[in-house]
Parts: structure tokens; sequence; C-alpha cells
């Protein structure tokens, strides 16, 4: 099967489901709302926002949103994701699950601080 090229992120979300791609834009509204000078983009294949660097991707999987706010943010909010399946670099939100809105908000910030600190480096 050959890999779909997304131009950008509104053509990935309408190939999804219905259902997911309502969580889809949930989530990246949440991600807006908190990283408002982010750019959207693909990368990777994926739905990313990039200030100085990428601060978040994601993905819709069979059974799962896949989220992918690089390493750092799943070491700090380990204790909150313990009921989410994770990765180095990954977090697993399953599609039969409300996305954990406030929990999103703060990796995201997490991710802007973390990248603003580039900048003042």
């Amino acid at each position: 099967m050959e890999k779909r090229i997304f131009k950008d992120i509104d053509e990935y979300h309408a190939v999804q489901s219905p259902g997911i791609r309502a969580k889809l834009e949930q989530l990246r509204n949440i991600i807006r709302h908190v990283a408002i000078e982010a750019v959207e983009t693909i990368s990777y294949g994926m739905p990313a926002f990039k200030q100085n660097k990428v601060l978040v991707y994601y993905a819709a999987n069979k059974n799962h949103i896949g989220f992918y706010p690089t390493p750092n943010p799943i070491v700090q909010f380990q204790n909150e994701l313990k009921e989410y399946k994770t990765s180095k670099g990954a977090v697993q939100f399953p599609n039969e699950k409300p996305l954990p809105v406030e929990l999103i908000e703060k990796i995201v910030l997490f991710r802007v601080e973390e990248d603003n600190k580039i900048l003042s480096k």
C-alpha cells in the first residue's frame, strides 16, 4: 500500500472517519489554544505544530490517537500518564475514551516553554 502524502492538517483530518476526525479537531484546537505562536505543518506524514522546533505531533491509529510530544514530557508527566500506554516519546489516547484536555494542555505548555528556552541560549 502506498503511503499517502498530505499537504496540510485539513487534508489529513478529512480522510479520517467522522468520530476520529472530531477527536483530531479537538486535539488540534487544544494545541492551538496553548501554543498560540506555533505553525501547523505536516512532518513525517503527521500533523505537527512547530515554533523553533516541532512541539508535538499526532496521528490517527486504528485503536488510538498517537500523541508525540518528544521524550521530556513523558518523563515530566509520568504520574498523570499512568493510565495511558506510553513509550519514549509517545502517548496513546484510546479512541473510545475522551481526550484528557487538561493533561494535553499541560504537556503542550511544557513543550512551548521548553522550545522557548532554545531562543534564550
